[in-house]
């Protein structure tokens, strides 16, 4: 980013950031009202962003919308649904997450590991998907935004064969899929950390809670009134 670009950006306050517009295509006009509740988002959520960080935020977004139709990258074509469905939901779950590498499952247009990489530039994270065009993207997005700690792999995750201290996902419907698919990849001491609507049930708690230790999160989305979790699962020494 340019030295003007970083001073242009430099309000922090909440609801008067200002955002340099060179470089956006698709939000807009809409932008200086995408970066009050992006601003106020992280705010409430109580997340350490500086200006620069939060620019990269709303710089994805707009990508994400730019190349939609050519990737096939959302549903969402809203500029502000698109923000709060897709980019606020991912920040809810940032101070939650355990330390450590960190691999997304899934990730489809990089959501939540492109989000993660931006909020935790001291974090590797991997986004793994075997759509190859949404890979395509996500290295694409990666580079133009500077993200050395990205790195977006096209393959199933049957395939992979790393290891990491964080596994984490929003694609599965399952808990149980999930656990299944994703524990041949934890680390030593590590966690998986899934992203749903509503709390597991009592059946997917049954199943998996000789193995695992299971932690329920309920999340607040500033703006989302839908139901929001994270699931925590770490291996027990049985």
């Amino acid at each position: 980013m340019s030295a003007s670009a970083k001073t242009s950006s430099s309000s922090v306050s909440t609801g008067n950031i200002h955002i340099d517009p060179t470089g956006f295509v698709k939000l807009g006009s809409q932008l200086p009202g995408l970066a009050k509740t992006l601003s106020q988002a992280i705010d409430k959520l109580g997340l350490p962003l500086s200006a620069a960080q939060q620019r990269t935020l709303l710089l994805y977004l707009d990508q994400l919308l730019l190349w939609n139709k050519a990737y096939n990258l959302t549903a969402i074509t809203d500029p502000e649904e698109a923000l709060i469905k897709h980019v606020i939901d991912c920040l809810a779950i940032i101070t939650h997450l355990p330390a450590g590498s960190l691999l997304d499952i899934g990730t489809g247009a990089g959501l939540p590991a492109v989000i993660i990489a931006i909020c935790q530039p001291e974090r590797q994270c991997t986004a793994l998907d075997s759509n190859q065009k949404k890979i395509r993207f996500i290295k694409q997005i990666s580079s133009e935004l500077g993200l050395t700690n990205m790195q977006p792999i096209a393959s199933r995750i049957e395939a992979h064969e790393a290891s990491y201290d964080v596994v984490t996902s929003r694609a599965f419907a399952s808990l149980i899929d999930f656990v299944n698919v994703a524990q041949p990849r934890l680390a030593e001491g590590g966690y998986l950390c899934a992203m749903k609507g509503k709390a597991p049930s009592e059946e997917e708690l049954q199943a998996l809670e000789h193995n695992w230790q299971i932690k329920t999160i309920p999340l607040k989305v500033p703006y989302l009134h839908d139901s929001r979790h994270l699931i925590e699962l770490s291996y027990k020494d049985v």
